[in-house]
Order: C-alpha cells, then structure tokens, then sequence
C-alpha cells in the first residue's frame, strides 16, 4: 500500500481462521469462524495506528496473529523486510525481542504468584540479558521510567491498583527496548481518571524511545487524541483507513459514519442538532459471513451490488482508503 522507506510494517492479506469440528471421536471439519479476513496496510515508523471497531470484529486477534501469538491461516507480516510469518524457531525467537504486546486485562496479564521484580525481568532472563545485578538494576530503572516506585520489586500484583498494574504491564514490555508495540486495549479496564495518564504515559514513552503502536481500542475519542492514521475494522475486514484528521471530518464508509456519530459532543447546541445513524438488525456471525459486502445486512445505504459482490479495498482520495461500493 505504501512504497515510503519508513515502513517498519507490513501486512498483506492476513487471515486468521479457527476450525469449527463436530464429532467426539473423529473429528469433521465443517467449518471456519473467520476472525481476520484478509487485511492489508502499513504501518510507519513512530506512528501510532489505530484499529478501531465493535466488539468481536477481530482486533485482537489481528494483535495477536501479527506477533505470532496465533499462527495465521493466510497471508505475511513483513517487519522490516522480512516475512516473520516464516520464521521458526531461534530466528523468531530473536525476532520477538522487536515486537511487544500491552495486554488488556491488568489483572488477568500478570502472575499473581510472581513479584513486580520477577515479572518485569521475566523477559530479561528468557532471553539471557544481563547478569543477576545488572538485571535488578534493569527492573527499578524500568519501574522509574513508567512512574512507579522502584522499592516496589518484591511487592505482589494484589498490592497495586488497576493503573499500577497496566504501568508494570508497560515495563515488562519496554524490558526488550522493542522497536514495536501492540497496545490491545490498554486502558478499557481502567478507570476514566487513570485513563488519561496511561496514555500520557504511552506518548511519553513514544517520543523517548521511537516507539511503533498498534493501538487497538474502542473509545474513538481515545484513538483520535493517540493516533496519527486510523483503521476501521468490521467483521473481520478493513473497510476505511486513512489519517486521523481526514477520518472524523470526512468518514467515507457508512460503518465509519455510523460509528462517528455515537460519539458524544459536549456541547448541547451541536448534540442537538446532530443527526444519529442508528444502525439495525445484530452483526453476522464470522462463520457464516453475508455473500458481498460484510456490512450489506446493517447498511443503511445498501444496493444490489453490495449484496452479490465483495468490495475491492482501494484508494478513493490521496492515503485514504475505502472498502464500499458507493466510490
């Protein structure tokens, strides 16, 4: 999608299946749900790409399959030149060093049997970094730079609240000095009031070590303060990417519409006189996905070509790209 030198990722056709089996004894395959469907974009080096969309669409595997948490059905991850998708053991295992993931839950990502100072220098002595000093050194310098005390290495995870667990979170990820970083939903666990010094905290971060984001979330008006480009997801497949100015003064797709519109506006005048799409009918399953477009059974703007043929993912206007038969 992009020829620009300052590609630190690419994705081409990712897809992402899970096997649907029936029988107790022998198994069938009679099936597939259809998590990631086939996406393609770039993101650049220092960006912050936002992928955004309901529940279940498949932003978190997506996360998950570019790092190769999940080994996907189709498709490549190119990092830095090279097809990580085809990658095996030791030469992925190095990879991994670059690529780091933000989990979700604060509460559920750590091991509640383990000390901050074991978790944090977990991926140091995985992959043999440092000796039993410098390696204690790491974990308080790390704890610092995330804003949390660096005494607090022989405290346990019940002993911090929700945001401290996402900070000790962030410095387990940081630990490998990564090059990239999946957020998956960093902050939706959290408190509004510990929300905003999480994400102060990422963009600090970013600006002090050349971080890369994938920043995968719901809160659209999380993504707009974040985000330098922004990916609308649905049902699996991407259908608008483009700048994060460009997406809320112009949403091209009637699912970005949609979404744009349920964001409230703290100004009573403005509120008043917007128009809501609100859109009927509930999301099909993955594993059985409409025959054209994925979005024709809610559109509000559906015709006859969108419910025989899928449409082709292309660039409607300079870096804005569009999945919609209406262009």
């Amino acid at each position: 999608m992009s020829e620009q030198k300052d590609v630190l990722l690419r994705v081409d056709g990712l897809k992402m299946y899970f096997p649907i089996t029936q029988g107790i004894v022998v198994q069938r395959h009679v099936g597939d749900v259809k998590a990631v469907d086939g996406l393609t974009f770039d993101i650049h080096q220092g960006e912050t790409l936002g992928l955004v969309g309901e529940s279940g669409c498949g932003k978190s595997t997506t996360g998950r399959a570019i790092l190769q948490l999940y080994k996907p059905t189709a498709g490549q991850v190119i990092f830095e030149g090279e097809d990580i998708t085809a990658m095996r053991g030791e030469s992925l295992r190095k990879m991994r060093r670059r690529m780091q993931m933000i989990f979700q839950d604060p509460y559920a990502s750590l091991n509640p049997r383990m000390t901050v100072g074991n978790i944090v220098s977990e991926p140091l002595e995985v992959h043999s970094l440092f000796n039993g000093k410098e390696r204690r050194e790491k974990v308080k310098e790390l704890l610092d730079v995330v804003g949390l005390n660096p005494y607090f290495v022989n405290r346990y995870p019940h002993e911090f609240s929700g945001g401290q667990r996402q900070r000790i979170g962030v410095a387990r990820a940081l630990a490998l000095n990564p090059d990239f970083i999946v957020c998956d939903e960093p902050i939706s666990a959290l408190d509004v009031s510990i929300q905003a010094q999480v994400i102060n905290l990422l963009e600090d971060l970013q600006q002090e070590f050349g971080l890369t984001y994938l920043f995968i979330a719901h809160d659209l008006s999380v993504v707009r303060h974040i985000s330098d480009r922004i990916a609308v997801m649905y049902l699996g497949k991407l259908v608008e990417l483009t700048t994060r100015d460009e997406l809320y003064a112009n949403p091209m797709h009637p699912y970005s519409q949609a979404l744009l519109s349920a964001v409230p506006i703290p100004d009573p005048v403005v509120e008043e006189k917007r128009q809501r799409v609100i859109l009927e009918g509930d999301v099909p399953s993955p594993a059985n996905p409409p025959k054209g477009c994925n979005f024709c059974t809610r559109c509000p703007k559906a015709f006859e070509p969108c419910y025989e043929t899928e449409p082709e993912f292309k660039e409607i206007e300079s870096g804005h790209w569009v999945a919609c038969h209406l262009y």
